[in-house]
């Protein structure tokens, strides 16, 4: 949520970013009307109030022949009061949600539009493949993935529908070694590692951001009145809703490993072979609680980690500078990781690091004292640190000419020192 007081005292920007983000700034403008209202209708309330209580105190006092009038206009003030109380209370709803429906105030310098907008910063990681060149025509993850009896789509569509998976032998096997080669890296890092809940409260989910334009892509239980999530992010952000923080110079830093789950709505027709887009993946997540001024700079570390990652896997990858208009709402600033994509020629997104400033943590009631003792929301940061759809990358950039693939000397220690993976005869 952004601060009331800023906008009050200098709304410009917050109109300048919803220009960028390719919103109306007149929603600046009705946000700051609803709040002079609400701050008009308390008035009015604790007005007719004080009058309430100094009249009740007169009726003692008052001449037995004029109490029975000095009564009747305490009954009739008390309905006023109450009609009063209820316009107040109506007042403040309208502009508490109009100033929560509001994304957060974008980092200066970031690209303007929308999705296709971004600024691509480096080309890093390995060199991409000439396969031609090496005389392989190139297949692409799911192909690979059968030959290798690692990805079963099939059989996931029959027991729960489109988009689900079973991953299987060392397809299995390896997803659990590059989430374990991340949180192990999160780990020699100073991020706490913790398994999350999956499913959340709609107050935590409302905290952070995700009940905006993102509530299409939920799984929502009614019968239980609980989320299911589609990032860790949302539980580790829950996890200190309400507390102050004790913060030093150095964030408090976790990293989330939880199964994650997205409807998806809206992709119809969109990447549906194989699992680059699905319902249900696993995630590391790492999440940081920090002081604001320090949240550029742990920007810049979570994208260092992220990108550490992706080079121990052996890819190649291109960092980008997402467009105001494709934040979401929570971010003020968001770098994506893309790994090469073989088969399609293209970029795709492994990773996201947001940083969402003060915005989750002023709706989740998450603050730390200054030094002059005053509590102030701190600001929170997340990124992605491996994912299954990593395994789309690795198996296609990795691919040999027979259908084995090279596995990344990083990830060997996890995988019982395995080279290669072989294709499985009659897959």
């Amino acid at each position: 949520m952004i601060d009331i007081r800023q906008l009050r005292e200098d709304p410009q920007p917050a109109k300048d970013s919803l220009i960028a983000r390719g919103d109306d700034p007149a929603r600046i403008d009705e946000v700051l009307a609803a709040d002079g209202l609400r701050l008009k209708k308390q008035q009015e309330f604790e007005a007719m109030r004080a009058e309430q209580k100094a009249l009740s105190k007169s009726i003692g006092r008052a001449d037995p022949s004029e109490r029975p009038q000095v009564l009747a206009k305490a009954k009739e003030l008390a309905g006023k009061v109450k009609e009063a109380e209820a316009e107040a209370g109506v007042a403040s709803t309208k502009a508490q949600d109009l100033l929560a429906a509001l994304p957060n105030i974008i980092i200066p310098g970031i690209p303007s539009g929308g999705e296709d907008d971004y600024a691509v910063l480096a080309h890093r990681g390995a060199k991409i493949r000439d396969f031609a060149a090496e005389g392989i025509k190139v297949r692409d993850h799911l192909e690979i993935g059968e030959m290798l009896q690692a990805i079963d789509v099939k059989r996931g569509a029959k027991v729960s529908g489109s988009r689900f998976y079973y991953l299987r032998g060392i397809g299995a096997r390896l997803e659990l070694a590059l989430l374990t080669c991340a949180w192990d890296l999160a780990e020699q890092h100073g991020f706490i590692p913790m398994t999350t809940p999956t499913m959340v409260t709609p107050d935590t989910m409302r905290g952070t951001g995700f009940l905006t334009e993102h509530s299409e892509e939920i799984y929502y239980l009614p019968a239980d009145d609980l989320y299911l999530v589609g990032t860790s992010e949302v539980a580790l952000g829950g996890y200190h809703g309400g507390e102050i923080l004790e913060l030093g110079e150095e964030p408090l830093r976790y990293s989330g490993w939880s199964a994650c789950y997205r409807r998806e709505a809206g992709s119809h027709g969109k990447d549906v072979r194989g699992i680059i887009r699905v319902h249900q993946f696993n995630k590391v997540e790492m999440f940081s609680y920090c002081l604001p001024e320090v949240s550029q700079d742990e920007h810049q570390r979570l994208l260092a980690l992220e990108e550490e990652m992706l080079q121990k896997v052996e890819l190649p990858y291109r960092v980008i500078d997402t467009a105001a208009g494709d934040l979401g709402t929570s971010a003020a600033r968001k770098f994506d990781c893309e790994a090469w994509l073989p088969s399609q020629e293209r970029y795709l997104e492994l990773t996201s690091t947001s940083n969402c400033t003060t915005y989750q943590a002023r709706r989740l009631g998450i603050r730390y004292r200054d030094e002059n003792g005053k509590t102030q929301p701190v600001a929170t940061l997340n990124g992605t640190l491996a994912c299954t759809r990593w395994l789309v990358a690795i198996l296609e950039n990795h691919q040999q000419a027979d259908g084995s693939v090279y596995v990344p000397r990083a990830l060997r220690p996890y995988l019982g020192g395995k080279e290669i993976l072989e294709p499985v005869p009659n897959a």
